[in-house]
């Protein structure tokens, strides 16, 4: 009897030590620039064919709610990173992003994931887009990054004197007609960068990064330049889709999201890698057949209606996550805290607004209802607590010059009407009650950080 209890005991402490052996789990943040609601296939788009993408909804875990926490994309990015409404951190304003100009940034007292995550052993490295900063303190590198590639901000941005009005928007832009800057580790090597070639390059550092870091835990944050425009695709890809160029763009970003996958598979990482798939904010609709499509949501980029802010969201973990279909509510700060959760990091001394997603991907449980705060700039325009938004102010994303305020606000069950077409606000006074009360509380405790985007 006493050796069968021996042996237990030392099955369990071997069963332990295996558990405590295992390695920390990798992270991977893909993330799209203005890519909306509807424009993967696995998300209802009939014209654009994302079969790397749809493979990996129906392998993971795809959210039909998931929001970034800004409807532009300076904002967004740094609520990703910091696990903050952008306005904590001063990253957002009436300017609405940072220019080449501009002359703040992401506040180096801000902790992102890769601070926290470097903490912790992992290697770190930021691909594509930054949009953060371009001064002392706010660039990769000064954020915890070990190892940066990309571009500084938006591929718009630099237009070469003389550039016609609207060629950013146009089906073929011309391919000298930014002067933007493709860096290494913060040095420029080559400029203006080829966008013709960025999908295709960043992939390869990203797999390259992949492979050479696959015996140490690592945060990759793969931001992609496209679908923003203007619109380049390498020759692979250029005028093979239905959907245009701004199609051809999309599917060659699908191919890299295969690409990444093929690798994790590859290197034997992929049980023990969680990928997340999302957009930086909505579609540029002003930029028509370039601008890609919400689906049955109202608006777009630049905008607080669902079209801005509601965006494809797609969690990956082969043999951890059960593949499957949610409707709960979550938002790109949760990344932040999921991603410190997974890694053993301990949250920084400040509010975070992001919640860890844990429990949701590996257990299937209900995460504990919140509200989501919907800004524009440095305005709270919105909140939805459950299947309940209240608008207090609405301005579509472009071409509206001031805002049309709300009193009482609108109200619209998005799970009956997620296209926000019926105001039920006068048969519900009780839930906008609800509602105010949860701003009332937000911004109780609120302290605006100082604002970056001059």
């Amino acid at each position: 009897m006493k050796s069968a209890c021996l042996g237990l005991a030392l099955g369990l402490l071997s069963f332990s030590s295996a558990l405590c052996a295992a390695p920390p789990t990798n992270v991977v943040i893909i993330f799209a620039d203005d890519l909306g609601y509807g424009d993967l296939s696995c998300y209802g788009s009939p014209t654009i064919h994302t079969p790397n993408l749809d493979r990996m909804a129906s392998e993971g875990l795809r959210f039909t709610d998931f929001y970034v926490a800004a409807e532009v994309c300076t904002p967004s990015r740094a609520a990703l990173l910091t696990g903050r409404y952008p306005i904590r951190s001063g990253m957002c304003g009436t300017r609405r992003v940072l220019f080449p100009n501009s002359e703040g940034g992401l506040p180096s007292e801000e902790v992102t994931i890769a601070d926290a995550l470097k903490d912790k052993g992992y290697a770190t490295a930021q691909i594509g887009k930054w949009h953060l900063g371009i001064h002392e303190g706010s660039r990769p590198l000064d954020q915890g990054f070990e190892h940066q590639f990309g571009l500084p901000y938006s591929n718009d941005m630099d237009g070469r004197p003389g550039l016609p009005k609207g060629s950013s928007g146009s089906p073929t832009p011309p391919e000298d007609g930014w002067n933007v800057a493709l860096s290494r580790d913060g040095k420029i090597i080559e400029q203006p960068a080829v966008q013709t070639t960025l999908t295709k390059r960043y992939t390869e550092e990203a797999v390259k990064f992949i492979t050479e870091k696959k015996d140490k835990p690592f945060f990759l944050y793969f931001a992609h330049t496209f679908p923003h425009v203007p619109l380049f695709a390498s020759p692979d890809f250029k005028g093979k889709s239905r959907g245009g160029i701004f199609g051809d763009a999309v599917e060659e970003l699908d191919w890299s999201v295969g690409q990444i996958m093929a690798t994790l598979r590859a290197t034997g990482l992929a049980e023990n890698t969680l990928v997340f798939f999302t957009s930086d904010n909505g579609p540029w609709l002003i930029m028509g057949n370039q601008g890609g499509s919400a689906g049955l949501l109202k608006d777009g980029k630049g905008s607080t209606w669902e079209g801005g802010m509601r965006v494809p969201g797609i969690a990956w973990q082969p043999g951890r996550i059960k593949p499957g279909v949610t409707h709960e509510l979550a938002n790109s700060m949760d990344l932040f805290t999921t991603a410190l959760t997974l890694a053993g990091a301990k949250k920084p001394d400040v509010p975070v607004d992001g919640v860890d997603l844990s429990p949701l991907l590996y257990e299937a449980k209900a995460l504990p209802q919140r509200p989501f705060f919907y800004y524009r700039g440095d305005k709270l325009f919105a909140c939805r607590i459950g299947e309940w938004k209240a608008h207090f102010s609405t301005q579509i994303g472009y071409g509206q010059p001031k805002a049309d305020a709300h009193v009482p606000p609108l109200l619209f069950n998005l799970g009956l009407d997620p296209s926000e077409k019926r105001n039920v606000a006068k048969d519900h006074p009780e839930v906008i009650a609800q509602i105010e009360e949860a701003v009332k509380a937000h911004q109780a405790n609120l302290v605006p950080g100082k604002p970056q985007l001059q």
